[in-house]
């Protein structure tokens, strides 16, 4: 379990840093003008673009609660292997389910 955090951690940093000239790029014509605002929330309105949405926002709180765990274990905290399996699965309990808030608002269902 500890090795698939550290793998997903890795991906999920590489997939944030990729995706983020196109977040700013995005982020800069929403403050054009209000007819580029409202283009870009339509095309933020079709499910396909929100899907690909949540998996940032998955890889955003998937990499933030799996890098306050290794800096955790840089205080030299939870090296036995029970202690780090024990927070390898405290890593997906935690983001997995503020993962599926996100994607019930971002959805719509409330």
């Amino acid at each position: 379990m500890p090795a698939i955090v550290s793998i997903l951690h890795r991906i999920s940093g590489a997939v944030l840093f990729l995706a983020l000239p196109f977040l700013l790029w995005m982020f800069d014509l929403s403050l054009i003008s209000e007819g580029t605002f409202e283009r870009l929330a339509m095309l933020a309105s079709s499910w396909f673009v929100k899907l690909v949405l949540l998996v940032l926002i998955w890889g955003f709180l998937h990499h933030l609660v799996a890098g306050i765990r290794y800096l955790v274990l840089d205080l030299h905290v939870g090296h036995d292997l029970p202690q780090a399996r024990g927070s390898a699965l405290a890593v997906f309990a935690i983001s997995l389910p503020l993962t599926l808030v996100a994607a019930l608002k971002l959805f719509g269902a409330f």
